[in-house]
């Protein structure tokens, strides 16, 4: 074998045996929190922990429902999240059509205020949302964990990109055949978009899920919060048990891991859609 050839087969090599080394540690958590959350706490506090239980047991998730409302918080996540999520989809759709194919004055000034909302951290605007949603008397409330994150400049953007990859030749026929803009969105535009879509739907749902603070300081009572909060309620002293915790965190970590292991190829085709024009 020559030199060249050799290099070659060691440097694959040492790039496979990089990237199994970065799978490992990114998969490592994952794993140790699935099986641990079905260990004995006998098994948890041995030394060097094991990463096999030697008993199996359901007892941690049953343990982490009494411990805090894990049913209800669980429900109130999944209801909060899929509010957001569909909310945002239908604002960035409407949001980007009218940027892209509406013969508005200013277009570009306004996308630049869209484009500027990002750049205005979420901690700044957290107690005016607050003060006002308070005010209304909508503290502790579905309405006060969903109002403030209802439209979003990022699925605006993201959505705008992909529509202006779409033909004007093809909006012109349209047209002529008779299209208006609201049959061409939802019966051309849209169904053409689904990849775009599918990434701003997983990237909306993921951000909403895992929301802490701000349904921390908004909820009061331990039936308006959320799963994130409920998981903080496990590590208190009266309750703190690491069984509990990582059943309650496999529970939230869950629907996240299932969401990303199969909307990747959305999420890729997604982000790239627009890259090219």
């Amino acid at each position: 074998m020559t030199r060249a050839p050799l290099t070659r087969v060691l440097g694959r090599a040492a790039a496979h045996l990089l990237l199994a080394s970065a799978a490992l540690a990114v998969c490592f958590p994952v794993y140790y929190v699935l099986v641990g959350s079905f260990m004995t706490n006998a098994d948890l506090a041995v030394y060097p922990p094991a990463l096999v239980p030697h008993h199996l047991t359901l007892g941690n998730f049953a343990g982490a429902a009494r411990s805090v409302p894990l049913a209800r918080q669980y429900l109130n996540s999944a209801l909060v999240a899929g509010v957001i999520t569909t909310a945002q989809l239908l604002t960035s759709i409407l949001a980007a059509y009218a940027l892209v194919f509406l013969p508005l004055r200013f277009r570009g000034a306004v996308f630049g205020v869209f484009l500027a909302t990002l750049m205005v951290p979420g901690e700044a605007v957290i107690i005016p949302n607050y003060l006002t949603l308070s005010g209304w008397g909508l503290a502790d409330s579905y309405p006060a964990l969903v109002l403030p994150f209802l439209a979003s400049a990022f699925g605006t953007f993201m959505l705008r990109q992909a529509f202006r990859q779409f033909p004007q030749e093809l909006r012109d026929a349209a047209r002529l055949d008779g299209a208006g803009h609201w049959r061409f969105l939802w019966r051309i535009l849209v169904p053409l978009n689904k990849p775009t879509l599918a990434a701003v739907a997983v990237y909306v749902f993921l951000s909403a899920w895992n929301q802490y603070f701000w349904p921390l300081i908004i909820t009061r009572s331990a039936q308006m919060q959320t799963l994130q909060i409920g998981l903080a309620g496990l590590h208190d002293a009266d309750v703190a048990d690491p069984g509990l915790i990582l059943a309650g965190v496999l529970l939230s970590v869950l629907p996240t891991l299932l969401l990303v292991v199969f909307g990747q190829r959305f999420i890729v085709r997604g982000l790239t859609a627009g890259a090219v024009r």
